[in-house]
């Protein structure tokens, strides 16, 4: 079976999920969190009252915060993000949460985060996936010294993790419209992880075909190359599924405070597995041989 042989299709698939990745992170882009944007957190308690989020929610657009987001922390915790909460934020939200709930709660933490935070926020982050992507590229070169052109095989790498960021992006930003997900700092350590499962993908990819190139001189590249898919396709996949039911698993029955890093992950886990069988190897062989065989 030649899991290849439609790679001209694939490939294409590829660029216009990464075009409309784009266009997403345009309009309506990314949906910042204060992590990168500035605005306020408040940790809740109760002490004698059980609310629900729905009642903070309402209590929350009733003293003029409409975007919060409301995540509990269990023993009648709650942990809210909002907007800035100016001067008397804070006392509009207590007044409505006393008047609807029947208690003042007890104020466990209070954080503003000012704008010049949001962005070191932003620009740390982006060192962070510069750092990974060079290191990535740098062992795949030493990994693959042996193989000729193995500065082919880096660039792959690099390509088809690009290639997962901006797909997992686009996605993440369509799933947002539905369930309000918000880009924080968690998020960007999923897509890091994200990162480092696309490179683990795609390394096993390459290294079987590494092997298969030793082992079999005298056959044709593109031989090899959908040989070698054929040979990792299985464990991938196994890989994947299993991974994916665990991350479904916490991500429908788990709390509120890691939902946006498992749905990152999820994305991660798909996108990367699809983009190891079938957009890393693509590169290979279009720099060998272009679109045509």
């Amino acid at each position: 079976m030649n899991l290849l042989s439609k790679r001209i299709y694939l490939f294409y698939f590829s660029i216009v999920a990464i075009v409309i990745s784009i266009i997403l992170l345009v309009v309506p882009g990314l949906p910042l969190g204060i992590d990168f944007t500035s605005g306020s957190t408040i940790t809740y308690r109760w002490e004698d009252k059980n609310p629900t989020q729905d009642q903070i929610s309402e209590s929350m657009e009733k003293a003029g915060f409409d975007t919060s987001i409301i995540q509990s922390m269990g023993n009648k915790e709650f942990f809210i993000r909002t907007s800035d909460l100016g001067l008397n934020g804070k006392e509009k939200i207590d007044d409505q949460l006393k008047d609807l709930i029947g208690e003042l709660p007890v104020t466990l933490d209070v954080n503003t985060v000012g704008s010049s935070v949001a962005e070191n926020t932003i620009r740390n982050s982006i060192i962070a996936v510069f750092i990974a992507s060079l290191f990535v590229m740098l062992y795949i070169i030493y990994a693959f010294r042996n193989v000729e052109q193995a500065y082919l095989y880096a660039i792959a790498a690099i390509i088809t993790l690009i290639h997962d960021v901006f797909v997992v992006m686009g996605l993440f930003i369509l799933i947002s419209l539905f369930v309000g997900s918000v880009v924080n700092s968690i998020f960007i350590v999923g897509i890091l992880t994200v990162i480092g499962y696309s490179v683990n993908d795609t390394i096993v990819i390459f290294d079987r075909i590494r092997e298969n190139l030793i082992i079999n001189k005298s056959t044709e590249f593109i031989n090899v190359v959908n040989m070698s898919v054929r040979e990792s396709v299985t464990r991938s996949l196994g890989t994947s599924v299993t991974t994916s039911i665990v991350i479904l698993s916490m991500l429908l029955f788990g709390g509120q405070s890691l939902r946006d890093f498992l749905i990152v992950l999820l994305l991660g886990v798909i996108i990367g597995t699809y983009s190891s069988i079938f957009v890393a190897s693509n590169l290979l062989l279009t720099w060998r041989y272009g679109l045509k065989k």
